[in-house]
């Protein structure tokens, strides 16, 4: 239960975070620019999930109303309701074609982010937690030295995220 709280307390101040555009953004998630022809989210190029503190709610719903991830690493939602609503198709392009899935991507990105200048983009932030959520699954699932990589990407991409949030709060004008 700790994790989820720690989730929905990351969404909600990355919601409020300021971004800074005096900063030049590299690209963190290659493959969300990139169009997939054979799927069916050619439409969604560069999905984001949280434009509103009502679609930070509702991702947590999502996480909360438990993923279930198939041997070919596809997530979904379990809940047939829940993965009904539009967000979800947005939800299943971002989780299924954009998050990294391999070790070596994840620590790719973990490389990439600590030495990121600023403030991460709104859509960059929710895929990294949602890549870290991914992590801590595959960190579940592994034993022996596997495990122990894969607890060792979480914890990169967690300082990752701690960092832009202490970037991120030492940026906002004080009243």
């Amino acid at each position: 239960m700790r994790w989820k709280t720690l989730m929905l307390l990351l969404f909600y101040y990355n919601a409020h975070a300021n971004v800074n555009p005096r900063w030049r953004r590299a690209m963190l998630f290659p493959s969300a620019h990139r169009l997939k022809r054979s799927s069916s989210f050619s439409a969604l190029v560069n999905p984001v999930l949280q434009k509103s503190l009502d679609d930070v709610d509702l991702l947590y719903e999502f996480l909360l109303g438990e993923l279930e991830i198939g041997k070919e690493l596809r997530i979904s939602i379990k809940d047939e309701e829940l993965a009904s609503l539009r967000k979800a198709t947005d939800f299943d392009a971002i989780c299924n074609n954009i998050i990294p899935k391999s070790i070596t991507e994840i620590r790719r990105l973990s490389a990439r982010l600590s030495t990121y200048p600023g403030v991460l983009k709104n859509e960059d932030f929710e895929r990294t937690v949602l890549t870290m959520v991914y992590t801590a699954y595959r960190t579940a699932r592994s034993k022996g030295h596997q495990k122990d990589t894969w607890a060792e990407s979480f914890v990169n991409l967690f300082r990752a995220l701690k960092h832009d949030l202490m970037f991120s709060y030492s940026e906002k004008p004080s009243y």
